[in-house]
């Protein structure tokens, strides 16, 4: 549900649900796009297919959006664990970014709710696509905020979690 509340950032981001990767050795012309306008020096490489993570693109995608600078090393989730300010869990509101851990790596997307043991959090690379999706409480190793902006909101606590997938491998 979007509301006048969120940010910017989070509400583009609720535009792009639906947008997946290319099937094979093929690629997404979205998702190259926003490599191609982010560029080598937010991506901190060159980003040549989609089959590489793209969580950290797409995050860079929506704050660029709103004029929000980038982690440094964007395409890499883990880069996003110490960039902007940190933010308490008990202080979390939409659009936060939030950073997990995952077997081989990390994965970055934006807080859009909870339940009681999950986020639920809007990410690119989520099954292959930008979606929302409950992720474990547990593997969250940072919650952040871009620097000089405002916290709108507070955290969103969601009832029903039927339909919502718990995801447990982002990549």
């Amino acid at each position: 549900m979007t509301t006048a509340l969120e940010p910017a950032w989070l509400r583009h981001a609720r535009t792009l649900i639906g947008t997946r990767e290319a099937a094979g050795a093929a690629n997404s012309p979205t998702i190259m796009g926003w490599a191609k306008k982010l560029g080598m020096k937010v991506l901190g490489m060159v980003y040549n297919a989609d089959s590489v993570p793209w969580c950290g693109l797409f995050v860079a995608t929506c704050l660029a959006q709103d004029g929000v600078p980038a982690a440094p090393i964007a395409v890499r989730a883990k880069a996003w664990a110490t960039w902007g300010a940190n933010l308490a869990a008990a202080k979390l509101a939409p659009g936060a970014v939030l950073v997990f851990e995952r077997a081989g790596g990390g994965h970055v997307g934006f807080y859009v709710g909870e339940d009681q043991a999950c986020y639920h959090v809007l990410g690119g690379n989520q099954g292959d696509r930008v979606s929302i999706m409950r992720l474990e409480k547990s593997r969250c190793v940072a919650r952040r905020w871009p620097l000089g902006r405002a916290v709108v909101g507070k955290p969103s606590f969601m009832k029903a979690i039927a339909g919502v997938p718990l995801s447990r491998d982002e990549a």
